[in-house]
């Protein structure tokens, strides 16, 4: 589930919105109010129930061999993304929609104001271009897009390790992953 061009989306277990109206959610670190979506390279990132934790990583120009073939796999592509074994029966079972957004109405946003960041944000109210798409099995999506998804006890120690490597990262929701284990 991608958007055609022209085209941002933005994922949501709720198949009922006609309008999206800028708001500050209750997690923001930022000031202002938004309406979020995604461009075609970022969509992955979403493919999961909204409450799931999950640690991506992918490669970058910068990233080396050896970070490449110790995190995402020797042989395993471009890019993985983490999950806890708690959240498998979720992932299968969720009813998760994608709505099509006007592109024009929305800038890059980034937390540090250089606009590089992971989504794009409109100020304005939004109306989709159309109803919303049930997205399907978010399995199948990651094995067509060829992305790794790796079930894990624990999304921490992966965590660590992608962000002390030389590859491209992300982490969603991990406010809601299990406690890092005390040994």
């Amino acid at each position: 589930m991608r958007p055609e061009p022209g085209q941002v989306l933005h994922f949501s277990e709720d198949p009922s919105i006609t309008r999206f109206v800028p708001h500050r959610a209750a997690t923001a670190r930022q000031p202002g109010e938004y309406v979020w979506a995604v461009d075609a390279d970022r969509c992955p990132d979403y493919w999961f129930p909204r409450q799931c934790p999950r640690a991506m990583a992918w490669t970058t120009p910068d990233t080396t061999g050896q970070d490449r073939d110790r995190i995402i796999g020797p042989g395993c592509g471009t890019r993985v993304h983490a999950v806890e074994y708690g959240w498998l029966e979720r992932i299968r079972t969720v009813e998760l929609y994608a709505y099509r957004l006007p592109a024009s109405v929305f800038r890059p946003f980034s937390e540090d104001g250089t606009g590089g960041g992971h989504a794009v944000v409109a100020t304005e109210p939004v109306v989709p271009l159309g109803p919303a798409e049930r997205v399907g099995d978010l399995f199948a999506l990651h094995e067509e897009a060829g992305i790794g998804l790796r079930v894990l006890p624990r999304l921490w120690p992966f965590w660590d390790e992608v962000t002390a490597s030389t590859l491209g990262f992300s982490g969603i929701r991990l406010r809601n992953a299990l406690p890092r284990s005390v040994e």
